[in-house]
């Protein structure tokens, strides 16, 4: 039906009359970032049509009105997944939901209203609706009721600070448990994977697993983030070290001199981009944090390009292999800039990662040690891309604050993390 298109198309939903199919689409080929738009296709007419290209931002689900006149949708935006709703005659595009952190949502039968599940940093996810009729919410379950009283679960604040080309960058910051605004504490800042992605005002256990052992975290959406425009989201491609450095360069500035953040304990973490970023300021004589820790993160740009499972996304991303783009891949691969590491850092892999392989965790500890640097490689041996949650998790966070207690002072772990694996607590 849409073979037309050279780029992605799927999710295709049949509207309640049966004369049209509602569809995800993306536009550029091979960029697997591009925004996803609603696309309509007339069954009579045998023709496609763009209804979305008003909302400059991904679409993630969509669900079609009983009288197959409108659709609702959420999108990802700044830091949120609010839901909105198109009517197919005039484009006209209206706002059901603001400012969600909405999982999923489902449209009742007769169209009256929308059950949805959401979360915020503070929240876990509960179920609630929303009346289409007077906008009404409803809460419908507190599960987390319970825990939610008995931990002093931490909300998300915002932050916005110019970045590169004067761009407003947003950064949730979560304080400290049990936080006193007359004392100082250490900060981690966590860069995101993608890196095309956001961050978001939802709920993610490691929100609260740093800022339980007393740390203020950090979270930005710089350049290459999605939620702030295609342009924005674009800009990283080719220019991993470019205006997105600039960006957490300048946050960190800003972060510096709030009143509670120690800036003499300062540290950085990220995974799979966010873990490569990590590897960057090695690259550049990082002097401002006092440790890293790189999770599942690009090392040599070169490896990358023959080793990934993913072959579309460094043609995309990176320009195209490294034989046709020499100077990007020696300008932007920190394994080309071992002269300059000096910062401590705790390195994490998945043996079974084909999207960057673990052997790029092995070059790059192996360096560190050459230099006498202080480093710490953990390789869970049947893991991927990202840790099994259930057990690999408990020791990937243990890893955590022993590294960062070692270097920035905050509370102890809660194990000590050889005895976990000598005890086979995880496999």
């Amino acid at each position: 039906l849409t073979f037309k298109n050279k780029a992605y198309d799927g999710h295709g939903k049949f509207s309640p009359d049966g004369k049209m199919i509602a569809y995800l689409t993306q536009q550029i080929p091979g960029y697997e970032s591009d925004n996803w738009r609603i696309a309509i296709y007339n069954l009579t007419a045998q023709k496609s049509e763009i209804i979305s290209e008003a909302i400059d931002n991904d679409v993630n689900d969509f669900e079609w009105a009983l009288n197959s006149k409108s659709i609702y949708f959420h999108i990802d935006e700044k830091g949120y997944n609010p839901i909105l709703r198109i009517n197919l005659s005039d484009k006209n595009i209206t706002r059901v939901l603001e400012q969600k952190s909405i999982n999923h949502f489902s449209l009742s039968p007769e169209d009256n209203f929308i059950i949805y599940s959401y979360s915020l940093v503070h929240k876990p996810a509960e179920i609630a609706k929303v009346d289409l009729k007077n906008n009404q919410i409803t809460e419908l379950t507190n599960i987390n009721k319970e825990f939610a009283e008995q931990v002093d679960v931490r909300p998300a604040e915002q932050i916005w600070v110019e970045g590169s080309n004067g761009k407003q960058i947003q950064v949730f910051v979560v304080k400290p448990h049990n936080f006193d605004p007359n004392k100082k504490y250490p900060l981690v800042i966590n860069i995101h994977g993608g890196p095309q992605m956001q961050w978001q005002d939802n709920f993610r256990g490691d929100w609260q697993v740093y800022p339980g052992a007393g740390y203020v975290l950090a979270f930005p959406n710089p350049h290459g983030s999605t939620g702030f425009g295609a342009a924005f989201t674009k800009d990283i491609s080719t220019s991993w070290d470019g205006n997105v450095y600039n960006d957490v360069m300048k946050v960190m500035d800003h972060l510096e001199n709030l009143p509670y953040v120690d800036k003499e304990r300062m540290g950085a973490m990220g995974w799979s981009y966010g873990g490569y970023f990590m590897n960057l300021l090695q690259a550049k004589g990082n002097t401002r944090f006092k440790c890293l820790a790189s999770m599942m993160g690009n090392y040599d740009l070169e490896q990358f390009y023959l080793g990934t499972e993913e072959l579309w996304f460094p043609n995309f991303d990176l320009g195209g292999p490294p034989w046709e783009q020499k100077e990007l891949y020696a300008k932007q691969s920190p394994s080309n800039f071992v002269e300059n590491f000096k910062t401590p850092t705790l390195i994490i892999t998945g043996e079974k990662d084909y999207r960057i392989s673990y052997t790029h965790s092995l070059e790059y500890f192996t360096a560190l040690q050459l230099k006498g640097i202080d480093s710490r490689l953990i390789i869970f041996a049947n893991d991927g891309h990202w840790p099994n949650y259930l057990k690999s998790m408990p020791l990937y966070y243990n890893a955590h604050l022993e590294w960062f207690h070692k270097y920035l002072g905050g509370d102890q772990a809660p194990w000590d993390s050889k005895h976990m694996v000598r005890n086979k607590i995880f496999e």
